[in-house]
């Protein structure tokens, strides 16, 4: 089953190497890519909610979420399932971005991505489309990029869901007590 699903991931983020790429993209993703680098653009995002009274909690849920989904991926499953990213394994000239030292699975940036999107996506609607595509195209340039396999960033997906609907119903309970 492993081998399987191995093939599976490989012939995927062989046909988007091969067949997506292109010098717009090739520009795009690593821009995109950067943006969930250590969570960058959804701290700035917590930050701005944070600032704002109205806004604080949410800011505050989105960060618990962040952490929770960081302490999850890079704390804990990374360091147990130690995959190996497919552009160290099958090395490709000229990389595009740098490449990571950390395991492939699951994805932290798209884990994180989620996290907050999700927050973002269940509490506040003004941003609910616009945060679900960026953290979309941050997982998809993970795939890319060759950094990450597909299914390192479809569990980072679930991660990062689960991480957001924990904070949420932790922070519901909290406040029925």
């Amino acid at each position: 089953m492993r081998e399987k699903i191995h093939s599976i991931d490989k012939n995927i983020i062989d046909f988007i190497y091969y067949k997506l790429k292109n010098p717009i993209l090739d520009k795009v993703m690593p821009f995109i890519t950067h943006l969930g680098d250590g969570g960058l653009i959804w701290i700035i995002i917590s930050a701005l909610l944070i600032v704002k009274p109205k806004y604080r909690n949410l800011g505050v849920l989105c960060l618990m979420s962040l952490a929770l989904s960081v302490l999850l991926t890079e704390g804990i499953i990374k360091n147990i399932v130690e995959r190996v990213r497919p552009i160290i394994r099958y090395p490709r000239e000229n990389p595009l971005v740098t490449i990571p030292k950390s395991y492939s699975f699951p994805s932290g940036h798209t884990s994180s991505s989620f996290a907050i999107a999700t927050v973002l996506f269940i509490t506040f609607p003004y941003l609910k489309l616009a945060s679900l595509l960026l953290a979309f195209m941050i997982g998809f340039s993970r795939i890319y990029l060759y950094v990450h396999y597909p299914t390192d960033v479809f569990v980072g997906m679930i991660i990062g869901i689960l991480s957001a609907v924990i904070v949420l119903i932790t922070y519901k309970n909290i406040l029925i007590y």
